[in-house]
């Protein structure tokens, strides 16, 4: 019998995710969903046949306007160790334009992650190194093991930053951190990194995924609107106190028309817990 908890993602119209290789897909309740990547022994490695899930994954989750929140986390003891280090330099010859028409695609499908309306909740359970950290990095929310141990050493390995970790890490830490965290290829653990803003909290691993479901079962239950245009807010932000103004004189009116606020009123008179349904 299936958990009624926990069962494997369909959307409308059948299963859009048939077939998945090194990822699994579950619909938890209320509109959360968990994205498991599913390469132990690698230590969730970034493998061709996880990176074409992957893209899937992505495009039918944006497609299901049933989907309220998504978080992402690793099978066994590792988040995401990275690219597949079996094809990274194993192409001596192959030229600068060759190698560029390969990693351009391969970070646009992981960062795909950012084109979600809805929030994205990565939770950090063991290792999560270079392209991994850049994985957790384009969530919304990051939540770590505190003895999860994360990294950018991509210079130590000889070669520069790549999947938009040169923006998306100054974008969470600011531009001090991340000078430290990419030119010495430090390693902080998860606890550290609180303090360095590179993620919200540190919880025992024993019940990290626990505690992410439960924040992405509170995101999802807020109004499904008004949070996604928090989110597209937040996402690209304005470029001044006047463009933030403007945009939420057009933003905050389109919540205002919904039912979902005339439930989240009546809620708070009845002091009961509302029921959004999206409208």
């Amino acid at each position: 019998m299936t958990d009624p908890q926990q069962q494997t993602y369909a959307g409308g119209g059948g299963d859009p995710l048939g077939g998945l290789t090194d990822l699994r897909v579950e619909r938890r309740d209320e509109g959360v969903v968990l994205v498991t990547l599913d390469l132990p022994h690698r230590r969730n490695m970034m493998s061709g046949a996880m990176t074409e899930s992957w893209g899937r994954a992505m495009t039918a989750l944006r497609e299901d306007r049933s989907v309220r929140a998504v978080v992402v986390t690793g099978e066994g003891s590792s988040f995401c160790a990275g690219g597949d280090l079996s094809w990274i330099g194993a192409e001596p010859e192959a030229s600068v334009d060759a190698l560029r028409d390969r990693m351009l695609p391969f970070y646009r499908t992981w960062l795909a992650v950012r084109t979600l309306e809805v929030p994205s909740i990565a939770a950090i359970n063991g290792p999560a190194v270079g392209a991994g950290l850049a994985l957790a990095l384009s969530c919304d929310l990051r939540y770590a093991a505190q003895d999860a141990r994360l990294a950018v050493p991509f210079t130590s390995l000889g070669m520069h930053p790549g999947m938009a970790t040169t923006y998306l890490l100054p974008e969470v830490v600011g531009l001090g951190v991340a000078r430290e965290l990419l030119l010495t290829g430090r390693v902080v653990t998860g606890a550290e990194a609180v303090g360095l803003g590179l993620v919200n909290q540190a919880f025992p691993g024993e019940t990290l995924l626990e505690e992410a479901l439960a924040i992405a079962a509170k995101v999802a239950a807020a109004a499904p609107v008004a949070t996604r245009l928090t989110k597209a807010a937040l996402q690209s932000p304005p470029g001044s106190y006047e463009a933030a103004l403007q945009w939420e004189a057009l933003a905050q009116p389109v919540t205002l028309a919904t039912a979902d606020l005339q439930e989240g009123l009546r809620a708070a008179r009845e002091r009961r817990t509302p029921r959004f349904t999206g409208r």
